[in-house]
């Protein structure tokens, strides 16, 4: 049985879709609802809203700063977006109405079509990139609900 080289993460947050869609499609939010505390800010020269083949620029942090070109290579309004880099692993999110009211959104990170798969693999990059995923749809959730109170 081949191997799965992906990981995910879900949340259901309590806004609809285009709303949520709308922050994942602006570059600039991308630092704000970062979890994994490695994206600093987007790079100046890109597009204000993403869409499909659009590159966008950021600046990164893990140990020493650098930059990031990142293309979208999925896309479809409100419901699907992804991006890769030179290296070929991609970071996508999928949107679909939750049954109980709200978005069910999930991230995943797919590493099946990077240049350097073990690599990632042994350096645990999956695992630590899937604590900083749920962190992020928690940071999206703030963004697009506003924060909680201790007592919610």
């Amino acid at each position: 049985m081949p191997r799965t080289q992906q990981v995910s993460t879900v949340r259901v947050i309590a806004a609809d879709r285009q709303a949520i869609f709308d922050v994942l499609a602006d570059p600039a939010m991308h630092a704000i609802i970062d979890g994994s505390g490695t994206v600093i800010d987007v790079q100046d020269g890109g597009p204000a809203r993403l869409a499909e083949g659009a590159t966008f620029g950021m600046s990164m942090k893990v140990g020493a700063a650098y930059p990031i070109l990142n293309t979208v290579v999925e896309f479809e309004e409100g419901v699907r977006i992804a991006w890769r880099h030179f290296h070929g692993h991609r970071w996508r999110y999928e949107l679909e109405d939750a049954p109980e009211g709200g978005t069910r959104v999930t991230e995943t990170f797919d590493w099946s079509t990077a240049r350097t798969k073990r690599t990632l693999e042994l350096a645990g990059i999956p695992r630590r990139n899937l604590k900083g995923m749920e962190r992020t749809l928690e940071k999206l959730d703030e963004v697009v609900t506003g924060p909680r109170s201790a007592t919610s």
